[in-house]
């Protein structure tokens, strides 16, 4: 199942979201045009990645950020952005470009952290912009629990689209980082199932304030978890592909 939108839309122009996808977007190419594959590609990350291991011995606290707009691959990028370009909007209109900048940034950081404090003296790179994005979904959360999200469902050659509440995509999600990191050993690499967590959990705590200047649970009561302004319409078509019949 994959998020494809949102019917959430934001009452201006998302200006750093787009920023940051168009940075993400740039350095991949850059460094994959550049380096291509091989030695050169993983000196890059390990200057630039987040070790957690360097972090213990109080350096390289610089790779906290920078690790956030590295990727590995096509699918890596390219799921990030997709979030990021759903989510990261209704964020940005509610909290304002500058706000939103930091509240990002800050997630990010939080997100590497929980992932040094899972494995403090590992020498496994961490990149990425996932547990940035975590934490504006957790933000997205506590905002628009009942934001209606369309998610494509593919199974084999059947594909169909179907809304969910946010809540309800949000939360799986949540729970398959949670249990994917109790039941792998962070040592052996793969995917920072607790940076997304992390990252998760510390959107909600830094969205709070705002959840507070919101009015809270008079926030919640007055729109029912839904966007306070009208959702957006999205009409499905059939194919126009003509029928070849059999004779």
């Amino acid at each position: 199942m994959l998020p494809i939108r949102d019917h959430n839309p934001s009452g201006r122009t998302p200006y750093v979201t787009y920023a940051l996808i168009a940075i993400n977007i740039i350095i991949f190419a850059g460094f994959n045009l550049s380096l291509g594959e091989g030695r050169a590609l993983d000196m890059f990350f390990y200057e630039w990645g987040m070790i957690p291991r360097e972090i213990s011995a109080g350096q390289d606290y610089y790779t906290l950020v920078t690790s956030q707009f590295l990727h590995g691959g096509i699918m890596h990028i390219g799921g990030n952005m997709l979030f990021l370009w759903i989510f990261g909007d209704n964020m940005e209109d509610e909290m304002g470009h500058i706000g939103f900048l930091i509240f990002y940034l800050a997630s990010g950081i939080a997100a590497a952290l929980a992932q040094w404090v899972v494995e403090p003296s590992s020498s496994v790179v961490t990149i990425g912009a996932s547990g940035a994005i975590a934490g504006v979904m957790g933000g997205y959360l506590l905002l628009f629990p009942k934001a209606k999200v369309d998610i494509l469902l593919i199974l084999i050659i059947f594909f169909k689209i179907f809304p969910v509440p946010a809540w309800v995509m949000l939360g799986v999600w949540f729970l398959l980082q949670v249990g994917n990191g109790v039941a792998s050993d962070p040592d052996l690499g793969g995917v920072a199932y607790w940076a997304h967590a992390g990252g998760f959990v510390v959107g909600i705590v830094l969205s709070f304030p705002l959840f507070m200047r919101l009015g809270a649970a008079a926030f919640w009561r007055k729109t029912d978890g839904h966007p306070p302004h009208p959702e957006a319409k999205y009409k499905l078509t059939q194919s126009r592909i003509p029928v070849v019949r059999r004779k």
